[in-house]
């Protein structure tokens, strides 16, 4: 079954752009997940993941997708 059946969701864009209308907050997970393919909910549970962890500067990333992106 392949991941379009799976989750219902669109194939994967060619460019970014950030999903306001189906996203939470700025809609960042929801324009990454339109642009890869991967499931939104997989972008933002890595997201908090990596501010869990204190991977990097995971919000800075997130703030400047949000700010640069559209």
């Amino acid at each position: 079954m392949s991941n379009l059946t799976q989750n219902n969701s669109r194939p994967p864009s060619r460019g970014f752009r950030l999903d306001k209308q189906s996203g939470k907050l700025f809609g960042v997970c929801s324009g990454l997940a339109n642009w890869s393919g991967v499931d939104a909910l997989i972008w933002r549970i890595g997201f908090v993941g990596a501010v869990i962890l204190g991977v990097g500067f995971p919000i800075l990333i997130y703030l400047a997708i949000a700010l640069i992106a559209d």
